[in-house]
């Protein structure tokens, strides 16, 4: 399935307006930039998800099921009627694309240990590039967890240098850059985003696509990235 189009989200439970009642307001431009760069992605044939999960692999259709009621809003569901088994990477993945442009696509949606290899990171890409309708890919994922003093885990000094190589290779579309971020790094700076960005490196590496960076910033000490990568 060759990757024509790829969109980057992250994906903190904030991102749904229930759930940061009063703030709802501080990450409106983060939740616009999502939504113009899944949009972006409704002309392709069909979309994937991925995000990071208990065990790399694992697949969903887009009944499944997932509840927000764990983080306060048992009301926000996606998917069908039924008990919740989306991880929150592929949660908020499913609430941004059913509210987008590309809500009509056939969707699947995968899970990638966050502990995963980055051999076996790039080879989950490469099977899913493997074929021929034309996919179009969103990848959620957030940066380092360690960027301020009031993050969920206190100040790294290595946390913005590596979100910064992440979001200028977002920009470049430069997946040899995101096919070599440490994952030994990454857990340390509880990088939840690097095993996703490196399934799509391994996805895209041949693909051809050009890159845009429509958001990056650590509003409440985490990184955070939306970007577009299309032909």
């Amino acid at each position: 399935m060759p990757v024509v189009a790829a969109a980057v989200c992250p994906h903190p439970p904030l991102l749904i307006p229930e759930l940061a009642s009063g703030a709802a307001f501080e990450l409106d431009p983060l939740r616009a930039a999502c939504f113009t760069a899944i949009d972006r992605l409704a002309d392709a044939d069909a979309l994937v998800i991925v995000g990071s999960g208990p065990a790399t692999g694992t697949r969903y259709d887009a009944s499944a099921a997932g509840s927000f009621g764990p983080y306060g809003a048992p009301e926000v569901t996606v998917g069908d009627p039924g008990p919740p088994v989306l991880p929150l990477s592929l949660a908020v993945g499913a609430w941004l694309v059913e509210q987008s442009k590309a809500a009509d696509l056939p969707r699947t949606s995968i899970t990638v240990s966050a502990s995963e290899t980055p051999a076996a990171c790039l080879a989950l890409g490469q099977e899913i590039a493997h074929g021929n309708e034309r996919i179009a890919l969103l990848v959620m994922g957030d940066g380092s967890a360690r960027r301020s003093d009031h993050a969920p885990v206190h100040l790294h000094p290595r946390a913005e240098l590596f979100d910064s190589t992440v979001a200028a290779a977002l920009e470049l579309a430069d997946t040899d850059t995101l096919a070599a971020l440490d994952p030994d790094l990454a857990t340390e700076l509880h990088a939840a985003g690097r095993a996703p960005c490196q399934v799509l490196a391994g996805a895209t590496a041949t693909a051809g696509l050009h890159g845009q960076l429509g958001y990056h910033a650590a509003p409440y000490g985490v990184g955070y990235f939306v970007a577009s990568w299309a032909l």
